[in-house]
């Protein structure tokens, strides 16, 4: 048991804190970064993390979800903290970022698979950086021998050529929503979703006037308004299936969410299965299940068949 519990709220974060003889436990809410989604209330194994919508008032967007965590229940498994598509959680053991059930094999990583060809990048271009709607992107451009160009209009086009173009994305904040993909010119980034899957607005539903999702949504243009009948409707080119929308949609049957896929490191474990239970569709999680068990069936084949050779 600890020696000291410490829990303190203010308006820019939320800290718990594990204070032991020779540890310290410590869990970081940023409230900056937080988009109040659903996935670690819905991943936490103690159930111990709780959405609160707050209210609207009369005239004003609405304000995402705010969450609250129970320190009497956390074991600061750290969960929360893998599973954050926003980087807003971080656990620390003596204030080092240590993730024990990654350590132990029994939970995943997110992939953030995202791919970068400079050499396709025009060098006056810095569309990624302008479109990121996460700010998380930061174009640099250098001279042969590595200076930081700010300022390119005086240069000669020679000049300009003999640039190099950098390309910084701060990935532990990515949700991977792919708007730079898409801003930027063809072939320059490349990237591939953290979470699949499906969410369907049934506008018929929506209260009039309401655009309460689109309020809260992190990611431009993965919600927009129609001019023509001012409903909210869904690019889902954009979406990363955070469930932002979903938590303060007044209308539960108005918006739909399903998450299909998610791209994780290599994991066999129940503690997985649980999450990924509460996380995604139960369609994933038996196909998820029967991928493993394929798998195993394949290696557990190879095996025999290799010692038989032997």
């Amino acid at each position: 048991m600890p020696l000291k519990t410490l829990k303190r709220d203010t308006a820019e974060a939320l800290t718990l804190e594990w204070i032991l003889h020779v540890r310290n436990y410590r869990l970081t809410l940023d409230k900056n970064l937080c988009v109040g989604c659903q996935i670690c209330a819905l991943a936490c194994p103690k159930e111990v993390i709780k959405l609160e919508k707050q209210p609207k008032t009369p005239g004003e967007k609405a304000k995402h979800a705010e969450i609250d965590i129970d320190l009497e229940k956390c074991n600061f498994c750290g969960i929360c903290d893998i599973l954050c598509l926003y980087g807003a959680i971080e656990v620390t053991v003596n204030g080092g970022h240590v993730l024990s059930v990654v350590d132990k094999e029994s939970f995943p990583q997110l992939i953030r698979d995202i791919q970068v060809d400079t050499s396709k990048c025009p060098v006056d271009c810095v569309e990624c950086e302008e479109a990121c709607p996460l700010d998380l992107i930061k174009v640099t451009r250098l001279t042969g021998d590595g200076k930081i160009v700010e300022n390119i209009d005086s240069l000669t086009e020679k000049e300009k050529s003999e640039l190099q173009v950098k390309i910084d994305i701060d990935m532990k904040y990515c949700p991977c929503c792919r708007v730079c993909e898409f801003k930027c010119p063809e072939g320059v980034l490349h990237v591939r979703k953290i979470f699949h899957g499906k969410i369907v607005i049934h506008a018929e539903k929506c209260p009039e006037g309401c655009t309460d999702c689109l309020d809260v949504c992190p990611i431009t243009d993965a919600l927009y308004l129609s001019d023509e009948d001012k409903k909210v409707y869904l690019n889902e080119m954009f979406c990363v299936y955070c469930g932002a929308c979903k938590v303060v949609c007044p209308v539960e049957e108005a918006l739909e969410l399903k998450r299909t896929m998610i791209r994780h490191t290599p994991v066999s474990s129940g503690a997985w299965n649980k999450a990924l239970e509460k996380i995604a569709s139960p369609i994933e999680m038996t196909k998820e299940l029967k991928a493993k068990g394929s798998q195993k069936t394949r290696e557990s084949v190879e095996k025999r068949l290799g010692w038989r050779a032997a």
